[in-house]
């Protein structure tokens, strides 16, 4: 008998088919999506600065990680290596104010030594506009690797951002561990 003559052969064929198709369908999008993916990752990288809104850094630091965590997490400390006010509550939850309350948040995530994370804004942002900043810390023979990523700021910060980290705590932290 056929597939012609047999309704549930026709079903079953129709049901093959069908399943070949939307695999083949589903792999060529799975493909395509992969392409995109990476030409998204290739673009961001080369994103131009007044559309990017994460940046990543990274520095080694004369220092151990838990002393670099501390003088990030303490207000004495931070205003000594900043040379500007800071009022820091270190716990998680905890708000800050620091470089003379131009810059404020609040801890989310304190992993002493090893992370730190921070809804991070410039008083000068629309209220309730945070981006996040985070901290890893790895130590590596008495010095600590810091890496930053920072992520989720406002189109056209990216700039003025990324030199501010250096400038304001890269450069001052490296003076203040010598």
């Amino acid at each position: 008998m056929t597939t012609k003559n047999d309704p549930a052969q026709a079903v079953n064929a129709l049901g093959r088919r069908q399943l070949i198709l939307g695999s083949a369908i589903a792999l060529a999008g799975a493909a395509m999506s992969t392409r995109g993916l990476a030409a998204d990752v290739a673009g961001a990288a080369a994103a131009p600065s007044d559309t990017r809104t994460s940046l990543h850094q990274e520095v080694t630091l004369n220092a151990k990680a838990q002393r670099v965590y501390d003088v990030l997490l303490d207000s004495k400390l931070f205003a000594a290596f900043s040379g500007e006010p800071a009022v820091i509550n270190p716990q998680a939850g905890g708000t800050f104010s620091m470089f003379g309350a131009r810059i404020e948040g609040r801890n989310i995530e304190l992993v002493p030594g090893l992370r730190l994370v921070q809804a991070w804004r410039p008083a000068h942002w629309d209220p309730g506009t945070y981006s996040i900043a985070k901290f890893v810390f790895a130590e590596l023979a008495g010095k600590t690797k810091v890496v930053l990523d920072h992520t989720g700021f406002p189109a056209g910060d990216f700039t003025s951002l990324s030199s501010g980290w250096r400038e304001h705590y890269w450069q001052r932290l490296e003076k203040y561990f010598g």
